[in-house]
């Protein structure tokens, strides 16, 4: 089970600041399941406007996260980089749920799950835990852009 620090990360992820939302991988097996952290602080620059008086974490950044580690485990599975010729899109997100709010100081716990890859349509199952509390979940499915001959 390999950890990925924040370099590495950089190299496979297209996203960088303030959409980059995954801060480390702290386990991978390729073609399988990744778990990845995101240490969610007040400095976030979406914390001014949502909501200035009870600071939440919006869904839909959840969901990124969520979808940025399935980009993680795509692309540390085929040991790629994301580059002009080669990207994961994101194409759906089936059956999202959210649990509780993720407030500051709270750390995501991401996990991605590969249920299968038919003819480059890749379908994860993902979850988001802050402790042992459970998040958010959703099923996602991706495909590689500009795919390899």
């Amino acid at each position: 089970m390999a950890e990925i620090e924040i370099r590495d990360i950089l190299k496979m992820l297209p996203h960088r600041y303030p959409f980059l939302l995954i801060d480390r991988v702290i386990s991978c097996i390729p073609f399988k399941e990744l778990t990845a952290i995101k240490n969610v602080t007040i400095t976030e620059p979406f914390f001014q406007g949502h909501f200035p008086d009870k600071p939440i974490m919006p869904g839909v950044l959840i969901l990124e996260s969520m979808a940025q580690a399935t980009g993680l485990l795509a692309f540390h599975s085929h040991n790629a980089q994301s580059n002009s010729q080669s990207m994961y899109y994101l194409v759906g997100v089936d059956k999202a749920r959210f649990k509780r709010p993720v407030e500051p100081g709270d750390q995501l716990r991401l996990t991605a799950y590969l249920k299968r890859c038919l003819r480059g349509v890749y379908k994860f199952e993902a979850t988001a835990h802050v402790g042992d509390d459970l998040v958010s979940s959703a099923q996602f499915m991706t495909t590689e852009m500009g795919r390899r001959s």
